[in-house]
């Protein structure tokens, strides 16, 4: 397939006026800004968002973007969406950003939005009048867990969240409370830390979102070696009669089957 450019079309009569390139909402283009980039970096993230150029277009309020040459699962997923509503295989951080706009579009019947490319048979047309809602076996339950990461970002003007990233390199915004980052006395930007959240859990996917701080747990990384050092000394001991630990292990699992 030969580059492709897509348009992300925003139709919003919400504020008493048509939202367009010369006059729109400042919330309402950041955030649709940013679920542009979502959707188009997905879980795969082939295409580098972040880089990426884009033109506003004149209609509405459309982005562009400048054509791509590969990103087969993005047109796979854009393939997808014309081909039913049930939002099953779609990359999840895609499936989010679509359940959020339908979500937003049944709120306000005159908000719409529309993905076009000239691959697709006809444009991914999400309104009042559509459905897309994703399978049932994609079931989020409500958890509580230990998350370890570097904070990125803490705090905020008016919403206060931190911006964790995790092991695999992901990030994830938690919610925080205010009084909760005012009486910590630890300075935790950039630095490893513990955390304990409640979050939605997708059993599906095993994602977190919705992710709110319960407290910080204080986090050690560095090993005590004199601690160290003690249970080595014991393990010894307590080991020093078995001549083939891996045997003896073995045996021992094998005895309770």
């Amino acid at each position: 397939m030969e580059a492709q450019s897509i348009t992300f079309a925003l139709k919003d009569h919400a504020g008493g006026f048509e939202t367009n390139p010369g006059r729109v909402r400042l919330g309402d283009l950041a955030s649709f800004a940013d679920d542009v980039l979502v959707f188009l970096r997905g879980d795969s993230k082939e295409v580098d968002a972040q880089g990426l150029e884009v033109a506003v277009r004149d209609g509405s309020l459309a982005i562009q973007t400048t054509p791509l040459m590969a990103a087969p699962r993005l047109f796979a997923d854009l393939r997808a969406l014309l081909d039913g509503e049930l939002l099953q295989g779609i990359e999840a951080k895609r499936r989010e950003v679509i359940e959020r706009w339908q979500k937003s579009a049944r709120t306000a019947r005159d908000l719409s939005y529309k993905i076009s490319a000239p691959f697709l048979d006809r444009a991914v047309i999400v309104s009042a009048d559509s459905d897309y809602r994703a399978d049932d076996a994609d079931q989020w339950v409500q958890v509580e867990r230990y998350i370890r990461g570097e904070i990125q970002n803490l705090g905020g003007a008016t919403r206060s969240n931190a911006h964790v990233r995790l092991p695999d390199g992901s990030m994830l915004k938690v919610a925080t409370n205010k009084d909760l980052l005012r009486d910590d006395k630890e300075n935790r930007l950039y630095k490893t830390a513990m955390l304990r959240i409640r979050a939605e859990y997708n059993v599906l996917t095993r994602e977190l979102r919705a992710a709110n701080l319960v407290e910080f747990v204080e986090y050690a990384p560095e090993v005590n070696e004199q601690e160290l050092t003690r249970l080595t000394r014991r393990g010894v001991i307590a080991w020093k009669d078995v001549g083939n630990p891996t045997a003896w292990v073995d045996e021992l699992r094998e005895g309770k089957h």
